[in-house]
């Protein structure tokens, strides 16, 4: 008797440590969330920094009005997400007016064509387990979004662009296809527009004191005033949110 008590009794123990231990260990889990709420489809892209791990194979389809989780690493994360639009397979080739990564549904660590609006993410980093994000439209613009953080510590606010620029975009950023007789799909950057140094901050404009605001950055920055516009717009649109449970995207919010 005293052998079998003593057997449940570590049992027991063994279960409440086992139930502690996942508590704990998940507490700081994070997952990202996309939330289509574009009366049309989206296909979400997600582009991991080098050295990071490629999430849901880089990217997928989500219809109006659905959302999917998708779970972090543990550990430090960079990477960028933007969505694609107009997608559609033809001759078993899989294309997209924007946002296009190599003709793949799966972007599996490939880039996506410009103009789009991009979701920057830097998660699990300093010693407040700090998630940092932020919305550019450096890239141009083709799909409002927002991200919003759930449950975490200081700093969390929500940003990004709820506005349509594609309705609203001047006429020499406009990204048409077919190019131009084609309908609006996205709105380019001063930069992809021009090409030119000052307007993309290369070389003698690739710093602080010569990277400034053009009358395109500030097209963006009117209607978007909590999104990055240009190279060295304001460091402190990077917010850093400690320990969020959730971090969601928001497309057409």
């Amino acid at each position: 008797m005293a052998s079998s008590s003593s057997s449940s009794l570590t049992n027991s123990l063994l279960i409440s440590t086992f139930l502690f231990l996942t508590i704990f260990s998940s507490s700081h889990a994070l997952f990202f969330t996309f939330v289509n709420n574009c009366p049309y489809t989206v296909w979400p892209a997600i582009l991991p920094n080098e050295g990071h791990t490629n999430l849901a194979s880089g990217g997928f389809e989500l219809r109006t009005f659905t959302h999917r989780s998708i779970n972090v690493p543990d550990t430090h994360w960079a990477g960028r997400a933007w969505a694609r639009t107009g997608c559609s397979t033809s001759n078993n080739k899989f294309t997209c007016l924007t946002g296009d990564c190599a003709n793949r549904l799966e972007c599996n660590g490939a880039g996506g064509s410009l103009p789009a609006t991009l979701v920057q993410f830097d998660v699990h980093h300093g010693n407040n387990d700090f998630s940092s994000y932020s919305v550019s439209l450096v890239d141009g613009f083709n799909t409002p979004l927002t991200v919003t953080p759930h449950e975490g510590k200081g700093q969390c606010p929500v940003v990004g662009c709820k506005a349509n620029l594609v309705a609203t975009c001047p006429d020499v950023l406009q990204h048409r296809v077919p190019a131009v007789h084609g309908p609006v799909v996205a709105c380019k950057s001063g930069c992809e527009a021009f090409h030119t140094d000052e307007f993309c901050c290369r070389n003698h404009f690739n710093n602080p004191q010569t990277c400034k605001p053009t009358v395109y950055t500030n097209f963006f920055k009117h209607a978007c005033p909590e999104t990055f516009t240009y190279a060295h717009d304001t460091p402190s649109l990077t917010h850093q949110c400690s320990s969020p449970r959730e971090l969601k995207v928001i497309f057409c919010h």
